[in-house]
C-alpha cells in the first residue's frame, strides 16, 4: 500500500510504501474487542474495601449476659447490626487482570492499524519538529493536518525533539503522544486520526513481526 507523506505544513513530499502485513492485515473485530477489553480490565485497581467483623476495632467484650435481660443476646457491639460495626458481604481487594498472548495483542493493534489505513486514517509525515516548546505552534500544525479530529501522534524515540512535541502536545485535549514501544489498542480506537513519522514505519514491522 502507497501512502502519501507530507510535511508539517500539510504538503505532499513524496510517497511511501507501507509494508502489508502491518497495514494490510486482516482485520479480526472480535480480536481488537478482546484486547481493548483485557487493557481496560488491567487498567483497573480493584483496591476498594470495606472492613469485616474481625477487623474494626473494639468489641472485644460480650456487651450483656445471654439471658435474662430481656433483650436480644449479643456478642459483640461491632457486629453487623450495630452502628460502627463491620460490614457484611461487602467488596474486597480483587485482581481484575486478563491474560492475552502476546501474538494475539499483536494480531489486534496490527487489525488497528489496518482500519485506519484502509479508512484514510493515517497520516504519514517526514518528519515531526518543533523549533520551541509551545502548545500554539502544536495545535496549528494538528490544525493543518487533521483539522478537528482529534489525533494519536507516535513518536519512535524519546529525544530532545520529540520531547518538545510530548510537552507540547499535553494541553491540547483531542490529542495524545505515544512512544511506538507503547503502542496500544484502546490509544488506536480511541482517537480518529493516526499520525506517524516516517522511522515509526521500520519500528512498527520490527515490533509487529509475526
Amino acid at each position: 500500500m502507497k501512502v502519501d507523506v507530507v510535511n508539517m505544513e500539510g504538503q505532499k513530499v513524496k510517497t511511501v510504501e507501507l509494508p502489508s502485513a502491518i497495514f494490510e492485515a486482516p482485520i479480526n473485530v472480535d480480536l481488537m474487542h478482546q484486547a481493548f477489553v483485557r487493557q481496560m480490565a488491567n487498567a483497573r485497581l480493584g483496591t476498594r474495601k470495606t472492613k469485616g467483623r474481625s477487623e474494626v476495632s473494639g468489641g472485644g467484650r460480650k456487651p450483656w449476659r445471654q439471658k435474662g435481660t430481656g433483650r436480644a443476646r449479643q456478642g459483640s457491639i461491632r457486629a453487623a447490626q450495630w452502628v460502627g460495626g463491620g460490614k457484611v458481604h461487602t467488596p474486597k481487594p480483587k485482581d481484575f487482570s486478563q491474560s492475552m498472548p502476546k501474538k494475539m495483542r499483536q494480531a489486534a493493534i496490527r487489525s488497528a492499524l489496518s482500519v485506519k489505513a484502509a479508512d484514510n486514517e493515517l497520516l504519514v509525515l517526514d518528519s515531526l519538529e518543533l523549533p520551541e516548546i509551545k502548545t500554539r505552534l502544536m495545535a496549528q500544525a494538528l490544525d493543518r493536518l487533521v483539522g478537528e479530529s482529534s489525533a494519536l501522534i507516535v513518536l519512535p524515540e524519546k529525544n530532545d525533539s520529540y520531547q518538545r512535541v510530548v510537552l507540547s502536545t499535553n494541553n491540547i485535549p483531542d490529542a495524545k503522544t505515544v512512544l511506538v514501544n507503547y503502542l496500544n489498542i484502546r490509544d488506536l480506537l480511541g482517537y480518529e486520526r493516526l499520525i506517524i513519522p516516517v522511522p515509526v514505519i521500520a519500528q512498527l514491522e520490527t515490533l509487529l513481526a509475526n
